[in-house]
């Protein structure tokens, strides 16, 4: 039977402590820092050789989706009550809004060093070092809404910008496309600075701190932004229901993109499963 992923919103006061325990759990095991590990190795950009599974690529929905599923596992192990809440960044957008309260996921940096001082998360509680990351930090960071330089969550509008186009993605398959549904979510435009940042990546860009680059992971708010862009992808699928995921075939060899994005049925690493068989998730979970 599917299991329920709710709005963080929506959690009842042990709901939200069970979550916390349980990331805290795997804290402690060492198992969250292999999660972080591996998105810093699968963080592959657009001018880097090799191929790209979890971003700026096709893959970047369902290579998340499983990566979620990966954590989700994680976490009903240790406690089979708890799923992984959704944060609707187009509803909760001030910086004392869920899921920044002090029973959740702790508020805002302070301002000399950004280091997150309430909420299970703070490096003072005692319970979250950072131990994988692209810097020496040890401690937490955010920069809600971007201090020095102000930007606002994506809206309501931005998001059905994305949702509305019917083509999930388009060639050349990367961080310059144009048109599909794909990169609209995955949010990279063209510009300078915060025009060219949207919806996901926007999402990215206000947090600030740890959620910037690939240690994002470090920052548990990772997870409740992404099962809200998984939710999206489910929305699409519904109002697009004779469109799928593309390629469905991979570029082939005389494709600038040959052997750097995946297709339709071709596995997805660091996993046996392809886009294809992770296109329909109902049978493990359902959104409320």
């Amino acid at each position: 039977m599917a299991y329920v992923r709710k709005n963080v919103r929506s959690l009842t006061s042990g709901e939200r402590r069970r979550f916390v325990d349980a990331l805290l759990q795997l804290k402690r095991r060492g198992e969250y820092d292999e999660f972080v590990r591996m998105h810093i190795d699968f963080y592959t950009a657009d001018g880097e050789d090799g191929l790209r599974t979890a971003h700026m690529a096709p893959s970047f929905l369902p290579w998340h989706r499983r990566f979620l599923l990966e954590l989700e596992r994680a976490l009903r192990r240790v406690d089979s009550s708890v799923t992984v809440p959704y944060w609707d960044w187009t509803r909760d957008r001030t910086t004392t809004s869920v899921p920044w309260t002090k029973d959740l996921l702790g508020g805002n940096g302070r301002r000399s060093d950004r280091q997150v001082m309430t909420g299970p998360f703070a490096y003072s509680a005692g319970h979250w070092t950072i131990k994988e990351g692209v810097t020496d930090g040890r401690f937490l960071t955010r920069d809600l809404g971007r201090a020095a330089a102000p930007i606002q969550l994506p809206t309501k509008s931005e998001l059905k910008w994305a949702l509305d186009d019917p083509v999930y993605d388009a060639w050349p398959w990367d961080s310059t496309v144009r048109k599909g549904f794909r990169n609209k979510l995955e949010g990279w435009g063209t510009g300078t600075g915060s025009a060219s940042w949207h919806n996901h990546n926007r999402v990215h860009r206000w947090v600030g701190g740890a959620m910037l680059g690939g240690a994002s992971v470090n920052d548990p708010v990772f997870w409740l932004h992404h099962a809200f862009l998984d939710l999206q992808w489910y929305r699409w699928q519904r109002a697009h229901r004779t469109h799928r995921y593309l390629p469905a075939e991979p570029p082939g060899i005389a494709d600038r993109q040959h052997d750097r994005v995946v297709g339709r049925h071709e596995k997805l690493p660091p996993w046996s499963e392809t886009p294809d068989q992770l296109e329909d998730a109902s049978r493990i979970y359902r959104y409320a």
